[in-house]
């Protein structure tokens, strides 16, 4: 069993990094940092600090709430965050402790 952190993000379909949607471009770092693996999913709606409500809509994902969760080493968390950093990510996140591991044989 490892000790590290499961950090989530918190976002909008619409939200960008330089050109590429936000919640693609994470995952797409935290793939080239060498992260094992995050999830993201999208929600129906939500609102953030602006109180504003954010739908899904079946014509138009722009306002979908979406959020990426990865669960990281203490390493692989200070490497994140300083890259995030380096990039002047703008984003909301959540971080936890946690302890994680596999079972059986993947």
């Amino acid at each position: 069993m490892q000790k590290g952190y499961q950090v989530t993000f918190f976002t909008q379909q619409e939200r960008l990094h330089g050109r590429r949607p936000l919640a693609q471009w994470l995952i797409e770092e935290a793939r080239k940092l060498g992260v094992r693996g995050a999830t993201l999913n999208g929600a129906l709606v939500g609102f953030g600090h602006d109180g504003q409500i954010h739908w899904m809509n079946i014509l138009d994902f722009s306002e979908q709430p979406v959020q990426v969760t990865l669960i990281l080493s203490q390493e692989e968390e200070r490497g994140l965050f300083a890259h995030l950093e380096q990039q002047q990510v703008e984003v909301f996140f959540v971080r936890s402790p946690v302890e994680f591991g596999n079972l059986g044989r993947i």
